[in-house]
């Protein structure tokens, strides 16, 4: 039985309180300046002192409302919990957008259960727009209901993506939008997945897709595509998984899927069959 506590308007709650909270931590700290940045996987993966404060910050705000929930976190937040719910947190995803004091950064708070995603909570300060979503319960920016678009020709669609810090990742993920681009409407790239999800979400964008992404990217802008009325999947069709997410508005998303898969076939040299209709 859910415990009282355990209710996902209680969850949405806490968790927009505590992503508001950090994203005027971070516009504050982007405002003073950066003194500490520093860099992880690779030369182009960037950290900054505002991703582990925000995190900290975090961290401790879930504690101190729930101390037996587990919480992962981009910048090495690692809790097992016992009450069946999870935290996972992302302190400034697009940290390079921030670093360069660009639009797009955000902060990302997924919440988990048993079943999945149950709670997404994505605060993009410097647009002033917190998106959020509880499952079965629609999705919203600032409160107001939001949809996917209504695209229904791929020719039209408007897709999002990103590319991987991996410079050999990278060039792989170039070849295939250059293959791609002259078959849809055209291409952004944002800096940052939840932003991205949250604006296929909102009808910004038709579709979004990206790979080698990790869990804190994905939680809580998943949540909020799918109550959007976005599909989600892996982008071969499989269950959506940090490393390959495809979420496009229904109309395109099976166009696209197969459109991706054809374009990677034929960078590969391989020959691809089409997919069975129903």
């Amino acid at each position: 039985m859910t415990r009282v506590t355990d209710n996902p308007d209680h969850l949405l709650s806490l968790a927009l309180g505590i992503a508001v909270e950090a994203a005027a931590l971070i516009t504050d700290g982007r405002r003073r300046g950066l003194s500490e940045v520093s860099t992880k996987s690779s030369a182009t993966d960037m950290v900054t002192e505002y991703d582990r404060l925000s995190e900290q910050l975090i961290v401790r705000r879930i504690l101190e409302a729930r101390p037996d929930d587990g919480i992962v976190g981009e910048e090495g937040a690692q809790t097992v919990g016992s009450s069946g719910i999870d935290w996972v947190v992302d302190p400034i995803d697009g940290t390079t957008n921030f670093l360069y004091g660009l639009a797009g950064y955000a902060v990302s708070i997924g919440v988990r259960d048993p079943d999945g995603g149950l709670i997404g909570v994505v605060a993009v300060p410097t647009s002033a727009e917190v998106f959020t979503a509880r499952r079965g319960g629609g999705a919203f920016c600032n409160g107001r209901l939001v949809r996917c678009s209504d695209t229904v020709d791929v020719g039209k669609a408007l897709v999002a993506t990103g590319f991987s810090y991996d410079p050999a990742r990278r060039r792989r993920q170039g070849a295939r939008i250059a293959a791609l681009i002259d078959s849809i409407r055209d291409i952004r790239r944002f800096g940052a997945a939840a932003a991205d999800l949250c604006y296929a979400a909102s009808g910004r964008v038709d579709a979004y897709f990206e790979e080698f992404l990790n869990p804190w990217d994905l939680a809580a802008g998943e949540v909020i595509a799918r109550e959007s009325g976005c599909l989600v999947s892996s982008i071969s069709g499989g269950p959506v998984r940090p490393a390959s997410v495809l979420v496009a508005t229904p109309g395109v998303f099976g166009p696209l899927r197969d459109l991706i898969a054809s374009v990677d076939a034929s960078l590969d040299g391989r020959a691809t069959r089409p997919r069975p209709t129903a």
